[in-house]
């Protein structure tokens, strides 16, 4: 699958592969209070950012990890990011962070539907996993409004988490 050619919308958003050209807006984005539930530590400097989106590029590339922008429709502003993990596996995970000062709009649930609808149509995806910090509830509402059930708990030197699996089938819009 080419990189290029992956184009994922939604009523309000547009999701595509992460390129050089968001670096700087989801660094400016990645604060303390955001990172704490996040699977990485802040990063100190743009070029430590780098290294990290870097290595993202070279799993879309290899086709194993996708990185998402998220942005408006049709305004193209910069949400966050959305991240579709281990695609070659049976349930692949879903990831999501939305920038602070966008919080309470339901970004989060629509770019996590609408990327794991994509996912299901065109990978074949049955369900997924969707790893949370036991404290992130916002998160943890995202994950059981599409379905999504505890199969697990996972303890980091960061948090605590559960793991959730979203079938595929609960996926479909809501009007």
């Amino acid at each position: 699958m080419q990189r290029n050619s992956i184009s994922i919308e939604s009523a309000r958003l547009s999701l595509r592969p992460f390129s050089p050209q968001d670096a700087d807006e989801a660094f400016a984005c990645i604060t303390p209070t955001l990172t704490r539930y996040m699977s990485f530590e802040l990063p100190t400097s743009k070029s430590a950012f780098e290294a990290i989106w870097q290595s993202w590029l070279n799993e879309i590339e290899a086709g194993i990890d996708f990185t998402f922008a998220i942005r408006t429709r049709p305004l193209n502003g910069f949400i966050g990011l959305a991240g579709l993990h281990r695609v070659q596996e049976p349930e692949p995970e879903l990831g999501i962070w939305v920038r602070e000062n966008e919080h309470g709009h339901a970004y989060g649930r629509e770019a996590v539907t609408t990327l794991a609808s994509w996912a299901a149509k065109t990978l074949h995806v049955a369900s997924f996993v969707y790893p949370v910090a036991e404290e992130n509830m916002s998160s943890r509402r995202i994950a059981e409004s599409l379905g999504g059930t505890v199969i697990g708990h996972h303890a980091t030197q960061k948090y605590n988490s559960v793991i959730y699996r979203i079938p595929a089938r609960y996926l479909a819009p809501r009007s």
